[in-house]
């Protein structure tokens, strides 16, 4: 299993790793299944998709409990669509009660089918916020990747959520050499039109291509991590303060982070009291993103 490998592999002595600090962030992927099927999807989610299995609030609750009483600060969720699992609103309601939580969702049917459920989130103890996929500000291109209309759908989530209360943020794609900076204006432009605040967080992430993918990447050693980074800038990637619990197999096991649940290395344990200061290695092709680009799927940072 993978919990045994990144503390004992002699082979990985020359890898790179993040030696983990406090627990902050616990994520649930709520499965792989999803109301569209996007050909880049970095968790090849699509209807029906079982990979990952959905989870129930019976599956994630002890969770939560363990997760809190380790200090953690927020929640956040993540699919395949989590408004297709048909427990998520009980789950988020239950979270609500503990701490802030995130949702990573596309915005399209189901949550525009559940609105008035996730409405009254709005009223529990603590903060609910929405990340919506939109990947390109151009329509015609971000629905040859997510079907007709998906991109009017997904604004429309936004604007509905903003207009009940809750923060949004936009996740998109990013191109190869683009000017970053007036890719993120575009999207804020579009934003403000569309009635959400003119300080609407952008996250843009590469293509982290799909899962079982073996691109050939840099390797990224112990020297990489001391050379190019410091202490601060190691303890923000997510693997030093965040973990991620799925469903596999009828068992909730814990990954190393979101990008890695196609690997069984990462697969760190059961139980998130027995993996705390667990070193991981960085040798998933994802980590490369977060080594040059900071990728991360988290709003928050360590500390």
């Amino acid at each position: 299993m993978g919990a045994i490998l990144a503390r004992s592999d002699p082979t990985e002595s020359s890898v790179g790793y993040i030696q983990p600090g406090p627990l902050a962030e616990l994520w649930f992927h709520t499965g792989t299944a999803c109301n569209l099927a996007c050909p880049f999807c970095l968790e090849g989610s699509k209807p029906g998709d079982g990979r990952l299995e959905r989870i129930t609030l019976d599956d994630a609750l002890p969770w939560m409990d363990e997760a809190v009483s380790l200090g953690v600060k927020q929640f956040s969720f993540t699919g395949g669509e989590p408004f297709i699992v048909k427990d998520i609103v009980r789950i988020l309601r239950y979270a609500l009660e503990l701490n802030p939580c995130l949702v990573l969702t596309n915005g399209t049917e189901p949550v525009l089918q559940r609105l008035p459920a996730i409405e009254s989130l709005s009223r529990m103890p603590h903060a609910l916020s929405f990340r919506v996929s939109i990947d390109y500000a151009d329509e015609a291109r971000h629905d040859a990747g997510r079907g007709e209309g998906s991109y009017r759908k997904a604004w429309r989530g936004l604007e509905e959520l903003n207009r009940r209360g809750f923060k949004v943020s936009v996740a998109r794609q990013r191109d190869r050499d683009e000017d970053t900076e007036a890719v993120d204006r575009d999207f804020l432009n579009l934003c403000v039109r569309h009635g959400l605040p003119g300080d609407t967080h952008i996250v843009s992430f590469p293509d982290f291509l799909t899962p079982g993918a073996n691109p050939q990447v840099p390797a990224i050693s112990e020297h990489c991590m001391t050379t190019y980074h410091t202490e601060e800038t190691r303890a923000n990637f997510m693997c030093h303060f965040s973990k991620m619990v799925v469903k596999k197999n009828g068992h909730m096991r814990i990954y190393a982070c979101t990008l890695v649940d196609d690997d069984e290395f990462y697969d760190l344990g059961g139980s998130l009291r027995e993996i705390e200061g667990m070193r991981i290695m960085l040798h998933h092709h994802r980590c490369y993103s977060c080594f040059a680009h900071g990728s991360s799927c988290s709003e928050i940072k360590a500390g």
